[in-house]
């Protein structure tokens, strides 16, 4: 079985198929240092929990899981001066965990 698929099977009510997971070298970075864990904010996003945003934003984000039609965006405030991005392309074939500035 492939890593992502064991990963999905642990999170409970996965909303949408992620397709291929990847973070970027800012991520990546943080990861190594330890001081980020992606995967809080992955399966979060992965159950429709959009994190920090306002309700226009979590509205849109509704709208596209149901239409299937738009990209899915969620932003998590990791700590007083660290925040993560996760964006879901519109097609599900790509998820990815970035920083804000790598956008």
């Amino acid at each position: 079985m492939a890593p992502e698929a064991v990963f999905i099977s642990l999170v409970p009510n996965v909303r949408f198929d992620p397709g291929q997971v990847v973070m970027t070298h800012g991520v990546s970075a943080l990861v190594q240092q330890g001081r980020l864990n992606p995967n809080v904010y992955l399966r979060r996003h992965l159950g429709g929990d959009w994190g920090d945003l306002d309700d226009s934003d979590r509205r849109q984000n509704d709208a596209a899981l149901k239409s299937g039609e738009d990209r899915l965006f969620s932003s998590y405030e990791v700590g007083p001066s660290l925040k993560v991005w996760v964006i879901t392309e519109w097609d599900r074939s790509v998820t990815t965990v970035l920083l804000p500035s790598e956008y």
